[in-house]
């Protein structure tokens, strides 16, 4: 699975929030200021060829309504798999270490992580 640059990633968070959307409701949920109409589209487009496959749509007459190909907890599975493995030495000890030293996580989440894993959530 490829990457997505920042601005990607923006435009499949907006698409998984909405589930469906047209270009014009993907530009509304985006942050200030507000891309071109024509920016959205050709980024949507490349997202819905191939390397990517991540989006796909229906057409409704002389436009086009994207939906998600892959859903968003997939992409989180594949970015954090590679993240994990590039700056963590594959390991989620280090990973939880790293967000731990940084002050990112607090004792008390970290008790409700071990609660959940000892539930098997």
């Amino acid at each position: 699975m490829k990457r997505l640059t920042r601005k990607e990633e923006e435009l499949m968070q907006a698409l998984w929030k909405l589930e469906q959307a047209f270009v014009k409701d993907l530009i509304e949920l985006l942050p200030e200021p507000k891309p071109h109409y024509n920016t959205v589209s050709t980024v949507i487009r490349r997202l819905e060829s191939e390397p990517y496959g991540f989006v796909t749509h229906e057409d409704f007459g002389g436009t086009h309504r994207y939906l998600p190909k892959i859903s968003k907890e997939a992409y989180q599975r594949q970015f954090l798999g590679d993240s994990m493995t590039a700056y963590f030495d594959n390991s989620y000890k280090n990973m939880v270490a790293f967000f731990a030293r940084e002050k990112k996580i607090t004792p008390e989440e970290l008790k409700d992580i071990l609660k959940a894993i000892e539930k098997g959530e």
